[in-house]
């Protein structure tokens, strides 16, 4: 199992950082998530129930070698929305070989052990269980 390289680069930049510095960079990519696209609706969405914030994630593996990624997670949220950022900016675009191949816990390389609840760390790992169920279920 490995990481596409995109995701393999944000663990690298994170493993570059001191804790404090590990939590900025997560508020950073809170900020990054793209808005959903106008033909998508929250309503549509599948829920994260693992997320102790409302998130909501649309999976198009339509082509499997380049699988596209919506999420929808509010601003006041911004833990949870950086772990979707991150998924969005590691796996969007990804095949769907690619996705399936990435480890359910690779969460533990960013390092946020120290700085982010087992709670809130079991979420990154239900948004990426739901991503890896929706590829299995379209391919």
């Amino acid at each position: 199992m490995s990481v596409p390289p995109a995701l393999a680069e944000i663990v690298d930049d994170f493993a570059a950082l001191s804790d404090p510095d590990k939590v900025t960079l997560l508020l950073e990519f809170a900020g990054e998530l793209p808005d959903l696209p106008e033909h998508l609706r929250t309503e549509a969405m599948e829920p994260v129930p693992e997320c102790q914030s409302p998130v909501f994630l649309s999976v198009d593996a339509s082509e499997p070698a380049h699988v596209r990624l919506y999420f929808s997670a509010p601003r006041e949220a911004p833990t949870t929305r950086g772990f979707a950022s991150i998924l969005h900016q590691g796996l969007d675009g990804a095949s769907a070989e690619e996705i399936l191949g990435v480890p359910g816990d690779f969460y533990h390389d960013l390092g946020l052990d120290k700085s982010v609840s087992p709670l809130r760390l079991r979420g990154m790992a239900g948004i990426l269980g739901r991503i890896k169920a929706a590829v299995r279920r379209q391919i």
